[in-house]
């Protein structure tokens, strides 16, 4: 599959902010609010950064905190003007062993907060498995779907991104977090993610989602011990030679903490975070899904004089 090249926008970000634009010709619109949808372009110089804004009770890192609606939006703006280009609204926690919520239950908990995200011009992204869910964040105003399940989760999930013609995530997935850990077993972990992906892929250019608007996450974390994670991450290139957007998630997860101290804060998770995001940076990523993107923006700018000095 050839590398896909992308046009680089004029805001610092890498992200237009607004509505209507398109990488490449016209898309169809799903109504007269996608007609006026925000688009993305890529900064190339540096990944860009997705706050993550968790609206549930139960998530592993700040479940409870974001549940009503003014925390959510506050939260949101924090996010905004501490890096982020794109906040990523999810509903529903994917953490082990996280009990499934309704998708009725999922949307009254992540419509609101993407409408008015929407009203106030931020690009939003919603996190769901869910086909529906994804359907009426898209109506509500959302630009991205991002499908932990890479379309494995709901079979509906595909027609529904491909009729809209938006960004989509497929991430490498083998089960819900019931089982997931369950299903931890690999021959070779970047390899076989790699794989696994790459027909995920082409199920989705099947079912009509065009290449370009395609984003790969290898899913740390997902069905994968703390060995996994390191090898996966050290492995990164193979997710990258397929030529598609990589976005990687590994922001305060528990694998980063067994590098610190018994009983730590898991803030105090974000500094090894922005560590590997700066590494994942340099071999080329596309993208970092982030709780704290102050330290990360910080360490890529740090990462970004250094790669920039090393071509002058």
């Amino acid at each position: 599959m050839c590398r896909l090249s992308w046009t680089k926008t004029e805001t610092h970000d890498g992200y237009r902010s607004g509505r209507g634009h398109t990488r490449q010709g016209h898309c169809p619109a799903r109504s007269a609010d996608a007609r006026r949808r925000k688009r993305l372009g890529v900064n190339t110089s540096r990944p860009a950064l997705w706050g993550v804004l968790n609206v549930t009770p139960d998530s592993f890192s700040d479940g409870g905190q974001f549940l009503s609606h003014d925390r959510a939006l506050a939260q949101a703006t924090t996010l905004l003007k501490n890096g982020a280009a794109v906040i990523d609204v999810g509903g529903e926690s994917t953490r082990p062993g996280a009990p499934r919520v309704t998708p009725e239950a999922e949307q009254e908990r992540v419509i609101p907060v993407i409408e008015a995200l929407t009203k106030r011009g931020d690009v939003s992204s919603i996190d769901t498995m869910n086909a529906s869910t994804a359907s009426a964040a898209l109506d509500a105003g959302a630009t991205i779907v991002n499908d932990v399940s890479g379309g494995l989760a709901d079979p509906h999930m595909f027609r529904v991104v491909a009729e809209a013609d938006v960004d989509y995530v497929i991430m490498h997935w083998r089960g819900h977090s019931d089982v997931m850990n369950d299903l931890a077993h690999y021959d070779t972990v970047a390899k076989d993610v790699r794989n696994e992906l790459r027909e995920r892929v082409s199920m989705a250019l099947e079912a009509g989602i065009r290449p370009e608007r395609i984003i790969l996450d290898p899913g740390v974390g997902f069905a994968k011990t703390s060995a996994h994670n390191w090898q996966l991450l050290a492995g990164i290139d193979e997710i990258v030679a397929l030529g598609f957007r990589v976005l990687v998630g590994v922001s305060r997860k528990r694998f980063l903490g067994e590098l610190l101290p018994e009983g730590h804060e898991i803030a105090q998770r974000d500094e090894p975070s922005a560590v590997v995001g700066a590494l994942l940076a340099e071999r080329g990523i596309w993208g970092l899904r982030v709780h704290e993107p102050l330290i990360h923006s910080r360490v890529l700018d740090v990462w970004q004089a250094v790669a920039q000095g090393g071509r002058q």
